[in-house]
C-alpha cells in the first residue's frame, strides 16, 4: 500500500538531512506508461555507454555491457531513491562530442581511461567548490552569453564532424534513421499533427526507440547489420570491468593530465547549470498546474549529488565518459507534461521518474535484449551524437543576436571542436574582449593632442 501524500504536501519518504530516500510500493506508486516506455529507452540508450566503452577504453562488448548495470546505480539508485532529487536524471549529453573530440586525442585503452579520470575529477572537485560556496549563480552569471554560445556551438560541431565520419561505414542505416528521427523530434508539420492525432503523438513521444526499430528493419535489409538473438539470462561481467578501468588497477593519470582536462571540465560545467535552469524551470511551470504536491529544488544539493554520483562511479568502477548530469532534458520534458495533466494520470511526480529506470535492471539481463542491441550500438551512438548536435545548433544560434556575435560563437565553437577546450577558451576569452567587450579602454577614449 503506498502511503498517500496530503494535498499540497511534499510526497512521503524518509529524510535524513538535506536528501529524502523513497522506496517504489511504498512511498511511490507503480505506472504502467512509464514502465513501457522507460525501461526499453534507458536500457537500449544505455548501450550507447557500451559503445563508447568498447570505441575508447578498448573493452570488448561482452565486458562493457557491464557498465550499463553501473551506471543504472549512479544515473537513478543514487540520486532518484536514496538522494530525492525530482529530476529526470541524464548524462551530460551536450558536452559528450567535446569529450570525445578530448578522448581521441589520446591513445584508446589506458591513456584514454586516464585522460576521463582527469576530467571526472576536475568537474567533480568544481561540483564540490560550488556546493560549498553557493557560487553557481555567480559564475554563470560571469561567463558571457556568447561564450558559452561559443562552447556549445563547438559541442554541435564536434557531434556532427563525428557523425559524417560514420556515415560511410552504414550510408543506407544511417540516413534513413537520421531522417525518421528528425522528422519525430523537429518536423514542423509533424509537431503540429500530432497536436490532434494520438497515433503520431504516441511515435513522437518514442522518436529514439522509432529510431533504433527503424535500423533494426533497414540494417539487415541493406546489408549492414546482422543479428544473431539468442535465448537465455546474461550475467554482466563486473568483476573484469572493474579491472580494465578502475584506477585501482590501471592507476591514476599524470599531473599534466589534469592540467589538459581542467579547461574542459570548465565547459562541461557550463552546459550543467544550463540543465539545472531548464530542469528547475520545468518543475516550476508543473507546479504552478500541480498545486497538489510541493516539489523541493534545491541547487546545493544537487550539486552535492553531482559530486556524489561522478565521484562514486569513478571510485567504484572507473570513469563515466557520459558523465553523470542533472536531467535527461527528453524525458524530463516528457515527464513533466504528463505530470501537468493531473493527478490521476502520475500521482507524484516521482512516479514518472522512479518508473522510467527500474525497468532497465531486467532488461539488461535477458540475452534476447542483449544480443538485439549489440548490432545496434553504433546505431545508438550515431542517434545520440546527431540528435545532441542538432539540437545545440539551434540552441546556440537562438542566444546570439548581433552579426559580431554570431560569427564569433561560430568561429570560437570551430576552434573548441578542431583545436580542443584549452584553445578553445584561450581564443574566445581573447577575441570576447577585442570583439565584444562594452566598455572602451579609457586611453582609447582621451583625445589625442593635435601635431603642429
Amino acid at each position: 500500500m503506498v502511503t498517500k501524500r496530503e494535498e499540497g504536501a511534499v510526497q512521503p519518504g524518509i529524510r535524513w538531512g538535506k536528501f529524502t530516500t523513497r522506496i517504489p510500493g511504498i512511498h511511490v506508486d507503480f505506472s504502467l506508461p512509464e514502465i513501457i516506455q522507460g525501461g526499453l529507452l534507458t536500457t537500449a540508450t544505455g548501450g550507447v555507454v557500451a559503445a563508447l566503452t568498447m570505441k575508447f577504453f578498448q573493452v570488448p562488448f561482452e565486458v562493457a555491457w557491464a557498465v550499463v548495470l553501473i551506471q543504472l546505480f549512479w544515473l537513478w539508485v543514487v540520486p532518484t531513491v536514496i538522494c530525492g532529487e525530482p529530476y529526470a536524471p541524464g548524462w551530460i549529453t551536450p558536452a559528450l562530442p567535446l569529450v570525445m573530440v578530448f578522448l581521441g586525442t589520446f591513445e584508446a585503452g589506458v591513456p584514454a581511461i586516464h585522460a576521463m579520470m582527469a576530467v571526472t575529477i576536475c568537474l567533480s572537485a568544481i561540483f564540490l567548490f560550488f556546493a560549498v560556496t553557493g557560487l553557481g549563480n555567480r559564475f554563470f552569471q560571469w561567463v558571457p552569453v556568447e561564450l558559452r554560445a561559443a562552447i556549445i556551438f563547438g559541442g554541435s560541431i564536434a557531434a556532427f564532424n563525428a557523425e559524417f565520419g560514420r556515415l560511410a561505414t552504414m550510408p543506407v542505416t544511417l540516413s534513413i534513421v537520421w531522417a525518421v528521427v528528425f522528422l519525430l523530434m523537429f518536423s514542423i508539420w509533424f509537431t503540429k499533427a500530432k497536436q490532434t492525432n494520438k497515433v503520431l503523438n504516441l511515435l513522437g513521444s518514442m522518436a529514439l526507440l522509432v529510431g533504433f526499430l527503424v535500423a533494426a528493419i533497414v540494417g539487415p535489409l541493406s546489408g549492414e547489420l546482422s543479428f544473431d538473438i539468442q535465448m537465455g539470462w546474461h550475467i554482466p561481467q563486473i568483476g573484469a570491468y572493474i579491472k580494465a578501468v578502475s584506477p585501482f588497477f590501471v592507476g591514476w593519470p599524470a599531473l599534466e593530465i589534469y592540467a589538459k582536462a581542467f579547461p574542459l571540465a570548465l565547459m562541461i560545467y557550463i552546459f550543467i547549470f544550463g540543465d539545472l535552469v531548464l530542469g528547475n524551470t520545468l518543475l516550476e511551470q508543473a507546479g504552478e498546474k500541480r498545486t497538489d504536491e510541493k516539489i523541493e529544488v534545491d541547487n546545493t544539493r544537487s550539486h552535492i549529488i553531482l559530486f556524489i554520483r561522478n565521484m562514486g562511479h569513478l571510485l567504484m568502477a572507473g570513469p563515466f565518459i557520459p558523465l553523470h548530469g542533472p536531467i535527461w532534458t527528453g524525458v524530463h520534458v516528457f515527464l513533466t507534461e504528463r505530470y501537468k495533466s493531473g493527478r490521476k494520470n502520475m500521482d507524484s511526480i516521482f512516479s514518472g521518474t522512479f518508473n522510467w529506470y527500474w525497468p532497465a535492471f531486467i532488461l539488461i539481463f535477458m540475452v534476447p535484449v542483449v544480443t538485439f542491441m549489440k548490432p545496434l550500438l553504433a546505431v545508438a551512438l550515431s542517434i545520440t551524437l546527431i540528435l545532441t548536435g542538432f539540437a545545440c545548433a539551434y540552441v546556440a544560434i537562438s542566444m546570439v543576436k548581433t552579426p559580431a556575435a554570431q560569427g564569433y560563437a561560430f568561429f570560437v565553437g570551430m576552434v573548441i571542436a578542431k583545436f580542443g577546450p584549452a584553445w578553445g577558451m584561450a581564443v574566445g576569452i581573447g577575441l570576447y574582449f577585442l570583439l565584444l567587450a562594452q566598455k572602451i579602454p579609457e586611453k582609447l577614449m582621451k583625445p589625442q593632442p593635435e601635431e603642429i
